[in-house]
């Protein structure tokens, strides 16, 4: 960034067309380098939903070893109002919450209160509202946690956002034409003044 900066900052104030050229030069890699990773990402949008799914269920996995991750996982179910990747049931995964019978676990069965909806009034959050619903049926379930899981909330957002992501897309690649542009109109102006002068 400083390279590129210096190139347009120093080539414009010192006339200089071969840092202008390398600075418009970097722009444009710059820009074509970003449309292909939004094109790449749009036409390979199950490939990235699979590469989250496979960092959301190492989140499950290690909900509890790792306090990062834990509070990421806390953090985008109470945002997103969702639980596990897929449905509650995810959190079998993680040897803590694992549904079968060997399991010692205090918290067997369970998940993690963020999953929880929460009761209107309530002061005091109920950390052990999530105990047992892995054995519950469905519609017991989602009487106490969210019922939906994160992957089809994800989708959900995305998809009620895209007119404000391809906003703040159109809004960064702005700057970025307005610069290659005009770094292109003041190597083309030198050049006439150094032919005028020859």
């Amino acid at each position: 960034m400083f390279f590129v900066t210096f190139c347009g900052c120093i080539g414009a104030l010192r006339e200089n067309i071969h840092l202008l050229k390398t600075f418009s030069f970097s722009l444009t890699l710059v820009f074509l380098t970003q449309l292909a990773i939004a094109v790449l990402g749009f036409f390979y949008s199950d490939q990235t939903r699979d590469a989250l799914g496979k960092f959301v269920n190492k989140a499950i996995v290690h909900y509890r070893d790792d306090l990062d991750l834990q509070n990421l996982m806390d953090y985008i179910q109470r945002e997103f109002k969702c639980c596990g990747w897929n449905n509650h049931t995810d959190w079998s995964w993680n040897l803590y919450f694992n549904c079968t019978q060997g399991n010692p676990s205090s918290e067997r069965c369970a998940v993690p209160y963020s999953c929880c909806t929460p009761v209107p009034g309530e002061v005091v959050i109920n950390t052990m509202c999530g105990f047992g619903v892995q054995t519950q049926n469905y519609l017991e379930a989602t009487k106490s946690i969210y019922p939906v899981g994160c992957a089809d909330r994800a989708v959900l957002w995305i998809e009620s956002h895209l007119l404000l992501v391809g906003a703040l897309a159109l809004g960064l690649s702005l700057p970025q034409i307005a610069g290659i542009v005009l770094s292109q109109i003041l190597i083309s102006q030198i050049q006439d003044e150094i032919s005028s002068v020859l």
